[in-house]
């Protein structure tokens, strides 16, 4: 088996030379450089981290969660008692529940991994990049990836998309190694790396397969029969590390582990097709917030918009330029040419991920396009190295001087959309831009001088304006369920695209029309209770009855919600359930269920005015439950949260 799947390799020698770290050790000044770049994007995602509180509230929760109960650690529960688990898988969450059994619940200890998660997706996307072209162009692309401003905010923040996004960048190199040696071994860790990127956002993580595969087809150095073989087992690879952990939740009974959140039956097999899988493409999404029309409109444009633009778009267009003059510079070379074959793979990245994210008619937010960040960076570095290299011909020298003025004008057009933001960098990109645009035309020529200065310039065209963002980015708080980078864009001439929808919850019970909403109570401004997409920050007086006699309950407390049980429960340290989920429209509890657990005593307060969806696609039993707790229980209110003691007797 082993002869047949992994045959001896033999090197085309017509096929590109070795890698540049094989040739040659790289000049003094690589290190330096590379340290200095990692470093500053340490300070980046570092700076004043402990700022944003939080952040995400909601898997801040299940992190604490985790680091209470191994059971709420293995389940991704959203709280330890295991009610209810949040509606992702748990991949993310097992990085900081370890964190926070380290050092202690903190903003810093929920936030610090993600943070390191960036760096190191810095890292290894200059390693990418390096072994294909070099490293000043490594040093380029990771710069490009620091600089994004979508990078800048999801790597200090607490959602899934960090470690999702490095473990998809580690796939891609390590498929860059596979195809060059076709080596099995590498290409059965790219299988097991995506299978763990699908344990922190399910199929998300699948959309770099189809490129991923057909590349190795192709490109790799062995058989037809072999190269079939390989991927064969780099699938059996991706299946059992994505499948192992849902195959396990699935064979236990229900009534021993924690309710599926996000699914209406209690099943992650349901999560992973419905609410988080072909729900997302097609917009039929039970129980989600919104519906298919809630989300904007969806085409080409939706990525240069005026929601998505500013996020990730810098240097899309320069990475469209650049994949095609870098495909057209390696001309006819032979099938296994590596520069090709890794064009195609973070193209193929770029096209696939990139082709979804503006199609896609159900859920999206912003913030998803951190997918496209590392295939955005390594195109440009790429690219853009292979045509510098081949710069004394006069077709690389234009394609450069095209993208680089193209790249400033529209990062012109982008920092217009924010015109209260620095006004004049916008000027001063475009100048830059012209400018090394023409110096560009002029790069034959072996002057050291001139080629510093032009580099300098275009460096300042592509990476001001997103370097900009993503400062803003760092020194802005950012928290929720829905964060965006930069500063806000307004509509009107040159801004394009779409307003992101943005779910209203007015604290009534009716709602407003496509979108009702559940309602308790209608609680004073600041009293704690959050709303759908954010977490409260209830008040000593609050948050000390919650602690009153707390190891008698499994519960201290329920609401409608988990961004209203997240506040409550990391500020009193002990868990609260979270009826009905993020959306308030999971079946979990049911009302009969809810009764018998009051009447087992093992929940001690009900807390209104948590917020959840109500609608005709999914479950309104938080709404049962709510209703039955206000006819037979007596309200009190406490610095304006009104608060239900279920440890006394109903009322008839």
């Amino acid at each position: 088996m082993s002869a047949v799947l992994d045959p001896p390799v033999v090197l085309d020698p017509a096929a590109s030379p070795q890698q540049p770290e094989a040739a040659a050790a790289d000049p003094r000044w690589v290190r330096p450089s590379l340290v200095a770049l990692l470093s500053a994007t340490g300070l980046l995602y570092l700076w004043d981290l402990s700022a944003s509180g939080w952040a995400n509230a909601f898997y801040a929760a299940a992190a604490q969660a985790g680091s209470q109960s191994w059971e709420a650690f293995f389940y991704g529960s959203s709280d330890a008692a295991n009610a209810i688990t949040v509606d992702k898988p748990p991949a993310s969450l097992w990085v900081m529940g370890v964190s926070v059994r380290l050092f202690g619940l903190s903003s810093w200890s929920v936030l610090v991994p993600q943070a390191l998660m960036g760096v190191a997706t810095v890292g290894v996307v200059y390693l990418a990049v390096r072994r294909v072209v070099g490293p000043g162009a490594g040093l380029l692309a990771g710069a490009v990836l620091a600089t994004t401003p979508v990078a800048a905010l999801m790597f200090r923040f607490d959602n899934p998309d960090a470690l999702l996004v490095l473990l998809l960048t580690t796939a891609g190199y390590a498929l860059v190694r596979a195809t060059e040696t076709a080596s099995r071994r590498w290409l059965v860790a790219v299988g097991v790396l995506i299978g763990f990127a699908f344990l922190a956002k399910m199929l998300q993580a699948l959309l770099v397969v189809p490129g991923f595969a057909l590349v190795y087809l192709v490109a790799a150095r062995t058989t037809l029969r072999a190269r079939i073989g390989h991927l064969l087992l780099a699938g059996v690879a991706l299946v059992a590390a994505a499948g192992w952990w849902v195959a396990v939740v699935e064979l236990v009974p229900t009534d021993w582990r924690p309710y599926i959140g996000g699914s209406q039956t209690n099943s992650v097999w349901e999560l992973v097709w419905g609410y988080n899988g072909l729900g997302r493409l097609t917009g039929d999404e039970t129980g989600s917030v919104g519906g298919a029309a809630g989300w904007g409109s969806t085409g080409v444009g939706r990525l240069f918009g005026v929601d998505i633009g500013g996020q990730v778009a810098w240097l899309l267009p320069a990475a469209l330029l650049l994949l095609v003059g870098g495909l057209v510079a390696v001309g006819r070379a032979p099938r296994t040419d590596r520069t090709r074959a890794a064009l195609l793979t973070w193209g193929g990245w770029l096209l696939v991920t990139g082709a979804v994210f503006s199609l896609m008619a159900g859920i999206f937010h912003a913030y998803y396009t951190v997918a496209l960040a590392p295939a955005v960076a390594v195109l440009v570095g790429i690219g853009g190295g292979l045509l510098w290299e081949r710069r004394s011909a006069l077709g690389p020298r234009v394609v450069l001087a095209v993208t680089t003025v193209t790249t400033a004008a529209w990062s012109w057009v982008l920092l217009y959309r924010t015109p209260l933001f620095l006004p004049w960098l916008r000027w001063v990109v475009l100048v830059a831009g012209v400018v090394a645009g023409l110096g560009l035309l002029l790069a034959h020529l072996r002057r050291r001088s001139l080629l510093v200065g032009v580099v300098a310039t275009a460096l300042l065209a592509g990476l001001g304006g997103p370097a900009a963002y993503a400062a803003q980015t760092a020194v802005t708080p950012h928290t929720g369920a829905i964060p965006s980078a930069g500063p806000t864009a307004s509509g009107g001439f040159l801004h394009g695209g779409h307003v992101a929808f943005v779910p209203r919850v007015p604290h009534t019970s009716g709602g407003t029309a496509g979108h009702p909403v559940t309602t308790s109570s209608v609680p004073r401004a600041g009293s704690g209770i959050g709303n759908l997409l954010d977490a409260g920050t209830p008040s000593a007086a609050v948050t000390e009855l919650l602690r009153r006699n707390a190891s008698s309950y499994t519960w201290v407390a329920a609401t409608i919600g988990s961004n209203s049980a997240a506040g409550f429960q990391l500020a009193s340290g002990h868990p609260v359930m979270a009826l009905g989920g993020f959306n308030g429209s999971d079946p979990a509890p049911t009302l009969t269920e809810f009764q018998q657990d009051v009447a087992d005593g093992e929940v001690h307060w009900f807390i209104a005015g948590g917020v959840g969806m109500a609608s005709s696609s999914g479950s309104d039993e938080a709404h049962h439950v709510q209703t039955w707790v206000e006819a037979h229980y007596a309200s009190t209110v406490v610095d304006g949260v009104t608060l239900y003691d279920l440890s006394r007797p109903p009322t008839s």
